[in-house]
């Protein structure tokens, strides 16, 4: 094969002979070394997380957290609102979630009806 240039710029123009590599019949092998490392280490990276089964419920680790803790007031603010009620949200007492195309809370919710304390459960 004779050397060409294949890039009109003559900043870029070089001999395509002097980027060759040799081909002393190890450039396949370091090849597939260099796949099959790569892919190890993907493999040792995915297998490092938790596998999240899609759909399955997972308790709340921590039912103070803020984010918990909002969507439970959320919820009772709604649930008043529908069904003209003076609930008043007090605090997430458990909960799971569940991923699917967004994620799904299941909790257990104590507000108080006037009075009285009570424990609702409540899907949102």
């Amino acid at each position: 094969m004779q050397p060409t240039t294949s890039v009109s710029s003559p900043l870029f123009q070089k001999n395509l002979s002097e980027w060759k590599i040799d081909d002393d019949g190890m450039g396949q092998y370091r090849l597939f070394l260099l796949l099959a490392a790569a892919l190890l280490l993907l493999n040792g990276v995915s297998a490092s997380r938790p596998a999240v089964l899609v759909g399955a419920w997972r308790p709340i680790e921590n039912v103070s957290d803020l984010q918990v803790h909002e969507i439970g007031k959320f919820t009772v603010t709604k649930h008043n609102k529908k069904a003209t009620a003076s609930l008043k949200f007090q605090s997430v007492v458990s909960g799971e979630t569940q991923v699917v195309t967004s994620t799904n809370y299941r909790m257990v919710i104590a507000a108080a009806d006037g009075g009285a304390s009570s424990k609702y459960e409540a899907v949102v």
